[in-house]
């Protein structure tokens, strides 16, 4: 049976709006001629003029966080304890069990930015795709954000998935979500207002936190799910295992069987 792969990740770039300014990833590229005496240090003797075209090796430095890119959130980032108190699990504990499950997504791109989607929203967009979840499933929204990657305004854009929602998906079984968006909960500067207009901390970061109750992990800053059905395809996205991190890097493809 044909297979047909859907890349939903985007490039790791420099100089582009993809997270905060403290948080921007940084990459110096050093090409095929500044290397060359980098090759030739590796053996006495041999000269620059001997290489071929004289060149060395392409490599690249970087420096960033586990969070920049399309990356997999651990149990770990949102709290120390998740399951009502058991120590939060680290991305290299994540069972990979969790990273290779049928996709589901939900589309809330007419959402306004900075709205939080209710459980009872969740449960009208399943309904109205026809789907039931399943233990496992791995469940993707699609917002505005998806189309601003790299725009100034990135960050603000996309609607956010409060913690009933995030808890209804939980409770079904749901283990990995994901999304378009540089955050599962919505942009903070919206949050932020509605937090300076009644001070409720419960508000700040409330997706995330909802792995206090049952650990789980999510997919940040994804792409292309505009071209994604709503379901009948598999989602692959397992992480780097850096020890003891509290996020992975991870080219998350949707696959399909046709």
């Amino acid at each position: 049976m044909p297979r047909r792969i859907v890349d939903l990740s985007v490039a790791l770039e420099a100089e582009i709006i993809s997270d905060p300014p403290m948080a921007l990833p940084k990459i110096d590229y050093i090409d095929h001629k500044q290397s060359a005496e980098q090759v030739t240090s590796f053996f006495p003797g041999l000269t620059t003029d001997q290489l071929p075209g004289g060149e060395g090796w392409a490599i690249e430095m970087l420096q960033i966080t586990t969070h920049n890119g399309t990356h997999l959130d651990a149990p770990y980032h949102y709290h120390s304890t998740m399951n009502g108190g058991e120590r939060a699990i680290t991305i290299d504990e994540v069972p990979l069990e969790w990273c290779f499950n049928p996709g589901v997504k939900l589309d809330f791109r007419d959402f306004d930015d900075g709205y939080v989607v209710s459980a009872a929203e969740v449960e009208a967009e399943l309904a109205r795709i026809s789907h039931e979840l399943q233990p496992l499933d791995i469940v993707v929204v699609n917002t505005s954000a998806g189309a601003r990657y790299g725009h100034d305004d990135y960050l603000l854009k996309g609607c956010g998935m409060g913690r009933e929602a995030t808890l209804y998906l939980l409770e079904r079984g749901v283990r990995v979500t994901g999304t378009d968006a540089w955050s599962w909960d919505a942009p903070f500067a919206h949050t932020a207002k509605k937090f300076a207009e009644t001070g409720d901390p419960s508000i700040i970061w409330e997706g995330h936190r909802a792995g206090m109750e049952i650990g789980y992990c999510h997919i940040e800053k994804l792409a292309n799910l505009d071209t994604l059905p709503a379901h009948g395809f598999q989602i692959a996205c397992f992480p780097w295992k850096i020890k003891g991190a509290s996020a992975g890097f991870t080219r998350a493809v949707a696959i399909f069987e046709e």
